[in-house]
């Protein structure tokens, strides 16, 4: 590749990261502003003074529980992910490596509700969740998603691409089903895991619309419906909405940032074989 080649990739590398980057350096900036410079028109980047302002009011608020939002949001994401990688990966494995009838129409079915609105199932959802007496609980917001149809084809997809002599092989010593999965199929699927825990409990973290249907409790609310009572009826507080946004991003940035590697491995394989 010529110079010029170089210094235009590298160039559009950079437009794309300060793209990305920008809005989380504003975000990060406007946390730590005063409420007056945070209202100046024109805005300015810089913090001038710089003031925990935003940040002292979101964990010294009694009446909005900042930090037992997050922590409520971080037991919800967790278990979820947890549930999410269980279901997916048993399901994954009966329709990648074990053949019955009506394996591909069930394929199918589960491939064709990715197609389906979330909106759609937000009424049916929750009249099964108020008859079980889940409504109000953090349950409510860690089951109900926790059957991934697309982690379902994301495992199956990894699955397919890890060569069949390695279950023949297990199979000529004696393993049976369940261990050719834990023993055989999980340990070489880290990268595929490791994509779709990342995707999960990003997912899940992030999640508004159904916490605000179903979480009536304030101690029981998660992060993302919570921050949306920090914003008032007529007045904007930029830094305390801001600081609370920071607070929300720090986690996910944290287990990107572990699991990275795993991630392009994970989908750099997934798709190499249908």
């Amino acid at each position: 590749m010529s110079k010029l080649g170089t210094v235009a990739r590298y160039a559009a590398l950079l437009l794309i990261t300060a793209i990305f980057v920008t809005p989380l350096v504003w975000m990060l900036l406007t946390s730590v502003k005063t409420y007056d410079v945070a209202q100046q028109d024109p805005p300015s980047w810089l913090p001038n003074p710089f003031s925990t302002y935003g940040y002292d009011q979101i964990l010294n608020n009694t009446a909005n529980p900042v930090l037992r939002w997050f922590l409520n949001s971080m037991l919800a994401a967790t278990l979820h992910t947890l549930l999410v990688l269980v279901t997916a990966s048993m399901a994954a494995f009966a329709l990648a490596r074990m053949r019955f009838r009506g394996r591909g129409l069930l394929f199918a079915l589960i491939v064709g509700t990715l197609f389906l609105p979330p909106t759609s199932l937000i009424i049916p959802n929750f009249i099964i969740a108020e008859r079980i007496n889940w409504i109000d609980t953090l349950t409510v917001v860690v089951v109900p998603g926790a059957a991934s149809a697309f982690g379902v084809f994301f495992l199956r997809q990894f699955f397919l691409s890890i060569p069949a002599e390695l279950e023949e092989a297990a199979v000529l010593d004696g393993a049976n089903q369940w261990q050719i999965f834990r023993q055989v199929l999980l340990p070489l699927s880290k990268p595929a895991l490791a994509t779709l825990a990342v995707l999960s409990f990003l997912t899940n973290w992030n999640d508004f619309l159904w916490p605000v249907y179903v979480l009536f409790s304030p101690e029981r609310l998660t992060l993302p419906a919570g921050l949306g009572l920090l914003q008032g009826a007529y007045v904007t507080d930029y830094p305390v909405i801001m600081a609370g946004a920071m607070l929300a991003s720090v986690p996910v940035l944290i287990l990107f940032v572990f699991a990275q590697r795993h991630v392009i491995q994970g989908v750099s394989r997934s798709g190499l074989k249908g």
